[in-house]
């Protein structure tokens, strides 16, 4: 059967220090962080108090969706998703279908646990339903906390009418939504699909990982200085909510509109490490890892001595030092031989299942427009990472440099991992 080349022609982005794709990646260019400290989770008692929000009141929902769904949905999950989703869908030149359903295009949009959000703003543990008062629980209430609802909402601007799906799988869901997009793709089942993820943000989806002890909690008063990977220092991830998308095409329906190609997919790969030999809920399984990243580039017809840049998981933790060994191992590649790496989660946080997309928005930018942003607050680089990689690898300013071919990863809790190689798209 024949695999049909899939081009990326839409992005749309919702980050903790840009909203829309020209904001974002000029704060990339610029390293502009924005993660805060937030004065209500020092009321709540927690260790950890920063995190980054992407600032809705910097635009007017109006503008971009329908009277209804502006003025009515609460979870910003949602809200996330269906911004970064009409922007991709806008750029890619296309327009919501008005009457007739779309049956060449699809959406794969996943989400951590939008019930969440959807409570943050009520009284949760009070709520009508031990209280014999179900009724009062609103219409939206199932449509806004299942994880499906992300894309079903966004559809109901758009209008597709090909796969409609979320998938929910920590914080590799972005990477492997758009990995699920690229392969359905391939196989000719479809046109185009939207694909991303998102997260919200706030005290119940964080208040898990404060407990846990795994955040950042040695910068409430310095929080721009809270999430730096890869550093000597690092102590904790920084949450984050926001929610990327790609539109990615085949190659002829994208050459059949004369539609604007940022790139193209090569190839990618997913699996578990099944939480065995080193891998747990919480901790990679090296050998998975390292066959994640081995077959996403077999996959994609290319050696390791190709990649020009790697865009890391590197969640500024003490796992970062065991990630670059990884990738050390997988490409066979070390000292001076290493290839740039870089993650915008020193600017933006760790959107955890939004993560993935969000960070996928900036390796394509980066791609197509031929520069690699800096890393923040790596002024010490962990020693067993300066052990394996030459420092230069670890950009710290932003480099105006060509980019031909980015590689991607993203791991999550389960023990999961995914890969996705990227290339500037050629004739």
């Amino acid at each position: 059967m024949k695999k049909h080349r899939v081009v990326i022609t839409g992005l749309g982005v919702v980050a903790a220090n840009a909203i829309g794709v020209d904001n974002y990646e000029k704060a990339l260019r610029e390293g502009k962080s924005g993660i805060k400290r937030w004065e209500e989770l020092e009321k709540l008692n927690f260790r950890s108090q920063i995190g980054g929000i992407p600032d809705l009141d910097s635009v007017n929902l109006s503008d971009h969706l329908p009277r209804l769904l502006a003025e009515k949905i609460s979870n910003k999950g949602i809200i996330y998703a269906m911004l970064s989703g009409l922007e991709a869908w806008s750029d890619a030149g296309l327009e919501p279908n008005s009457e007739n359903t779309d049956f060449n295009s699809g959406i794969i949009i996943g989400a951590g646990d939008l019930s969440f959000d959807t409570f943050i703003n009520r009284d949760f543990p009070a709520y009508p339903i031990d209280k014999g008062e179900s009724r009062k629980l609103g219409s939206r209430t199932i449509s806004e906390c299942m994880n499906s609802g992300a894309a079903a909402y966004l559809n109901t601007i758009l209008g597709l009418g090909n796969r409609v799906q979320s998938n929910s799988s920590a914080c590799i869901t972005g990477s492997e939504a758009v990995l699920m997009g690229y392969e359905y793709l391939s196989e000719g089942k479809a046109d185009r699909m939207i694909c991303g993820s998102t997260e919200g943000d706030g005290r119940y989806i964080w208040a898990g990982f404060d407990a846990m002890r795994v955040l950042c909690s040695d910068s409430n008063d310095n929080p721009e200085y809270g999430s730096r990977p890869m550093s000597e220092t690092s102590s904790g991830f920084v949450p984050s909510g926001g929610s990327g998308a790609l539109v990615l095409e085949t190659l002829e329906s994208a050459q059949s509109r004369g539609a604007k190609i940022y790139g193209e997919i090569l190839g990618g790969h997913v699996n578990s490490g099944g939480q065995r030999n080193g891998g747990t809920m919480t901790a990679a399984n090296p050998e998975a890892v390292q066959d994640c990243i081995k077959r996403a580039i077999k996959s994609s017809n290319i050696n390791a001595q190709e990649i020009d840049l790697i865009n890391g998981h590197l969640t500024s933790t003490k796992g970062d030092p065991a990630e670059i060994r990884n990738w050390v191992a997988a490409l066979n590649r070390s000292g001076e031989d290493f290839p740039l790496i870089n993650t915008p989660k020193s600017m933006i946080g760790h959107a955890v299942a939004g993560a993935g997309s969000v960070e996928l928005v900036a390796s394509v930018l980066q791609l197509h427009n031929d520069f690699v942003h800096a890393n923040l607050n790596v002024e010490n680089i962990h020693p067993e990472i300066l052990s394996e990689i030459f420092g230069g690898s670890i950009p710290t300013t932003c480099l105006s440099k060509e980019v031909n071919t980015i590689i991607k990863a993203n791991f999550g809790f389960g023990d999961l991992n995914c890969a996705l190689v990227l290339r500037k798209y050629k004739e």
